[in-house]
């Protein structure tokens, strides 16, 4: 259920907080279209405590394994890099669909240590959001759909303050692959 409580500007003020903290540096500095490694200077070990400060704050799970590792798991070894690191055709297929904004930049052959430096500020927006974005209609505690939202960021039932239960951001990357798969039959 697309939700409607938490606004996307809201969400944004938010990933920009965590990556100010996480990576140390001046919030004015951010833009939605900063790469975290390029621009912004974060390396691989701030990306964990970004997310776990966005999941304190929003109250949900983020991904802890990449959308490569999910293809890999999914559809087999090698299906997303090849023996040499090097992305396939069809990861690169899929991946330009995923991460609209950088389709372009995005093609086979190219090594895996290149993706990281596209993920940006929005992208992890955009995360958050889908992630939010799974909102049940109805409290798993009472069946009551009256939610509401708690220190800004944090959806509760309103009926019994019961914190809501969002998809995990592996559940969301696997449905997504599995929905890609079942449509366009890739892999």
């Amino acid at each position: 259920m697309k939700q409607n409580l938490i606004a996307e500007q809201r969400v944004m003020d938010e990933v920009k907080k965590a990556i100010a903290e996480g990576i140390d540096i001046d919030p004015g500095r951010i833009k939605p279209e900063s790469s975290l490694m390029k621009d912004l200077g974060a390396e691989s070990l701030d990306f964990l405590d970004i997310n776990y400060r966005l999941e304190q704050t929003f109250g949900i799970k983020m991904a802890r394994r990449t959308v490569i590792d999910h293809m890999e798991e999914l559809f087999g070894e090698e299906s997303a890099i090849d023996a040499e690191g090097k992305l396939t055709a069809k990861a690169a297929e899929v991946l330009a669909m995923r991460y609209d904004g950088h389709g372009d930049k995005i093609n086979s052959g190219m090594d895996i240590d290149e993706l990281p430096v596209m993920v940006t500020v929005s992208s992890i927006v955009e995360g958050v959001t889908n992630l939010l974005d799974t909102l049940p209609e109805k409290c798993s505690n009472c069946g009551a759909g009256d939610w509401k939202v708690e220190e800004e960021s944090r959806v509760v039932c309103g009926s019994c303050a019961e914190p809501a239960e969002f998809t995990s951001g592996d559940d969301l990357i696997e449905d997504w692959l599995n929905k890609i798969q079942e449509e366009k039959k890739i892999f």
